[in-house]
């Protein structure tokens, strides 16, 4: 059973768009995720074009690694380190703590996580 960071089980991030590096809904990761796919995050306009000038475009669709292009408002299993490059520069988006994986405690620190909690309205 995989864990997410409040040490419960892994909630799916999101299905539609089918997020994770598996394509399962889920932010897991494995051996083959050079990347570390492990945050649950909701997509702004801020950090899409932090990511587009750190040269990862996640708004253009790639149909042949079934990935859509994002939008804001979009969940995504981010790769933990782009995650704390944002947060370092100001622009972290968001995070779903039950649906982030635990293992992206080995890159920042709980409380960085709970800084950018999201709490539906």
């Amino acid at each position: 059973m995989e864990k997410n960071v409040l040490g419960t089980e892994l909630e799916a991030c999101c299905f539609e768009p089918k997020t994770g590096f598996y394509r399962d809904g889920f932010c897991k990761t494995g051996i083959d995720d050079v990347g570390t796919h492990v945050v649950c995050s909701i997509m702004t306009e801020e950090f899409l074009r932090f990511s587009n000038s750190r040269g990862n475009d996640l708004s253009t669709p790639i149909p042949y690694y079934q990935f859509p292009g994002l939008k804001p408002g979009d969940k995504w299993c981010l790769c933990v380190s782009r995650w704390k490059e944002a947060y370092e520069a100001g622009l972290a988006p968001f995070v779903i703590l039950e649906a982030t994986h635990e293992k992206a405690l080995n890159y920042v620190t709980f409380e960085m996580l709970l800084e950018h909690k999201y709490v539906p309205l």
